[in-house]
C-alpha cells in the first residue's frame, strides 16, 4: 500500500469515528425523548436501563453509518482542501479518482460489514430491545393509561379514561369495564375522578374513585329468551376503592420468541422465506377467491337455465340452449315475471359486488402485509448502498467547498441526509401502501441522489467553481440578458485605463 493510500484512510478514520458516535447519540436521545414517558417513574435498575439503551444503539447503526461516512467524507475532503494538501496532491499529477480510491474501497468494506451487521446482529438487537421494552411497559400499567384510548394492558378489565393531569395522576372521566367473567360489558364503573396506583410490593393496582356509578347486569337463571327483562343494578357513589390483582407485572423477561414473526427481527433468509410463503398464499387465496366467484355467482345462459335459476317459461328448451339472446327471451316473459327477473339480477348483483368488496379487502390487507417483508428485505441491501452514494457525494463536495471542520459540513451532511430519510420514507410508505412497486420505493432515494454524486465527482474533477457566487450571478445575467436584449457589462473590460 502506498503511503496516499495510508495518509487518505488516517486521515478519514478520525472524523469517521467521531461522527459515527456523535450520529449514534443523536438516534439514542431522540430514542429517549420518544420514551421517556414510558421509562420514568418505573423503577428500573441502571442495568436493565443500560442493556436497553445498549441493544437499541446496536439497531441504530446501520442508519448512523450511512451519515457518519457522508460527514466524515466532507471534513476529509475539505480539510484536504483547506489547508491545500489536495493541491498539492493534484500539482504532482495525483488526479482526484486516484486520491479518492483508497477511502472508497474502505467505504465499500463498510458498506459489506454493514449488510453483516443488518443481517446477523440487528435482527438479534431488535428483538431483544423490543421485548425488554414490552416488559418495561408492563412493569407500571398506572403508567401507561393515556387518555382517550382504552388501556387493556391488565387482564380481565378495559379502562378509559378522558383526561390524564401529568403532575397530580389525577383521572378524569373514568370507564372500567370488567370483562372478569367473560360475558361482555355486564359490570361497568363510571367515575367522575379518580387516581391509580400500585402498592408498594406491586402485586394489586388500587382504585381511589369519586362521585360516579357502578352499573352491574342481573343474569336470570332459567329464564326463556322472549321473556326476560333484562334487569340491571345501580349503585352511586361518593368515593369508592378497588384493588386489582396484578400478576406479572413486575419486569419478568418474556421469551425471544414475542416477535419472531414480524419483518423487522428477520435476516434476509428469513425474509425470503417469508416472502415466498406469502406470495404463494396470496397467488393461491386470489384463485380461490375468482373460482368462487365465477362459480356461484357469474353464470353462463346454460349454467343459468341448468341450474333451476329460471323458473319462467319453458325451461325445457332453455336447458337446450348454449347462446341465445337474453333481451329476446326477457321480452317473451310477461310483465310480473319481467320485474321478478329484474330483481333476482339486482340482488344477484348486489350479492356479488359484497362478495368481490370482502375478497378485495382481504387481498389488500394481505398485499400490504407481504409488502411489508418486500420492503424489509430491500432495505437490507438499500442502507449498505446508501453508505457508498454519501461517499460520492461527500469527498466531491469536500474537495469543492475546501472547508473542514464540523460546522458547514455538518450542515450540508444534514441537509442531505434529511433528503435521503424523506424520500426513504416516503418510497418505503408509497411501497408499502402498493401505490408504487417495493423496488421503486425502496431504491427511490439511490436513483436520485447516485446522478448528483456523480455529477459532484465530474465537476470537482475538473475543477468547476460550483459554489462560487460569481458564477451564478454571471450565468443569471445571461439569462437576463437573453430576454432584455441588452449585454452585460464585462469587469474590468480595460483594467489599463485610467478613470
Amino acid at each position: 500500500m502506498k503511503k496516499i493510500d495510508l495518509f487518505m484512510i488516517r486521515s478519514f478514520i478520525g472524523p469517521l469515528v467521531l461522527t459515527f458516535f456523535i450520529v449514534l447519540i443523536i438516534f439514542i436521545l431522540q430514542f429517549l425523548w420518544m420514551y421517556v414517558d414510558e421509562l420514568a417513574g418505573k423503577g428500573l435498575e441502571l442495568k436493565v436501563l443500560g442493556e436497553l439503551l445498549f441493544q437499541f444503539s446496536l439497531t441504530f447503526v446501520p442508519l448512523s453509518l450511512p451519515l457518519a461516512i457522508l460527514l466524515a467524507s466532507l471534513m476529509t475532503f475539505g480539510n484536504l482542501g483547506e489547508f491545500l494538501e489536495l493541491t498539492a496532491l493534484k500539482s504532482a499529477g495525483v488526479p482526484l479518482q486516484r486520491i479518492m480510491m483508497p477511502i472508497f474501497i474502505f467505504a465499500s468494506f463498510l458498506a459489506v460489514a454493514s449488510f453483516l451487521f443488518a443481517d446477523y446482529i440487528l435482527p438479534i438487537s431488535n428483538r431483544k430491545a423490543r421485548t425488554l421494552l414490552y416488559d418495561i411497559r408492563r412493569k407500571r400499567p398506572e403508567l401507561d393509561i393515556q387518555s382517550g384510548i382504552f388501556f387493556n394492558g391488565i387482564d380481565g378489565f378495559s379502562i378509559k379514561i378522558t383526561d390524564k393531569d401529568p403532575e397530580t395522576n389525577r383521572l378524569d372521566g373514568i370507564y372500567i369495564y370488567d370483562h372478569r367473567e367473560g360475558i361482555g360489558n355486564t359490570s361497568v364503573i363510571h367515575a367522575d375522578s379518580g387516581y391509580m396506583n400500585v402498592t408498594g410490593d406491586e402485586s394489586g393496582l388500587v382504585l381511589t374513585l369519586f362521585n360516579g356509578y357502578a352499573y352491574k347486569d342481573i343474569e336470570e337463571k332459567n329464564v326463556p329468551q322472549e321473556k326476560r327483562s333484562y334487569p340491571f343494578r345501580r349503585d352511586k357513589f361518593t368515593e369508592q376503592t378497588m384493588v386489582i390483582e396484578l400478576t406479572g407485572f413486575g419486569l419478568s423477561r418474556s421469551g425471544m420468541d414475542l416477535y419472531r414473526s414480524n419483518y423487522a427481527m428477520l435476516n434476509t433468509t428469513d425474509l425470503t422465506y417469508f416472502v415466498d410463503s406469502l406470495s404463494n398464499r396470496y397467488k393461491t387465496r386470489s384463485e380461490v377467491y375468482f373460482e368462487e366467484f365465477s362459480r356461484t355467482r357469474l353464470f353462463t345462459p346454460a349454467q343459468y337455465f341448468s341450474g333451476g335459476y329460471y323458473q319462467y317459461g319453458d325451461t325445457t328448451k332453455a336447458k337446450e340452449l348454449t347462446d341465445f339472446n337474453c333481451r329476446a327471451i326477457f321480452d317473451t316473459l310477461n310483465f310480473q315475471d319481467k320485474s321478478t327477473s329484474i330483481s333476482r339480477a339486482l340482488n344477484y348483483a348486489r350479492d356479488g359486488t359484497a362478495f368481490m368488496t370482502e375478497k378485495s379487502e382481504s387481498l389488500v390487507a394481505e398485499a400490504k402485509n407481504l409488502k411489508k417483508y418486500e420492503a424489509e428485505r430491500y432495505k437490507r441491501y438499500t442502507l449498505p448502498l446508501a453508505c457508498l452514494v454519501f461517499f460520492f457525494i461527500g469527498a466531491p463536495l469536500g474537495a469543492i467547498i475546501r472547508k473542514g471542520g464540523l460546522g458547514t459540513p455538518a450542515v450540508i451532511s444534514v441537509l442531505f441526509f434529511l433528503f435521503y430519510y424523506v424520500i426513504t420514507l416516503s418510497g418505503e410508505k408509497f411501497a408499502k401502501e402498493l401505490i408504487i412497486s417495493v423496488p421503486l420505493g425502496m431504491l427511490a432515494s439511490t436513483i436520485i441522489l447516485f446522478p448528483i454524486g456523480i455529477f459532484l465527482t465530474y465537476k470537482a474533477t475538473t475543477d468547476a467553481a460550483i459554489m462560487n457566487a460569481d458564477t451564478y450571478i454571471l450565468f443569471f445575467r445571461k439569462i437576463g440578458a437573453f430576454f432584455t436584449g441588452i449585454k452585460p457589462e464585462k469587469e474590468n473590460e480595460d483594467p489599463g485605463t485610467v478613470a
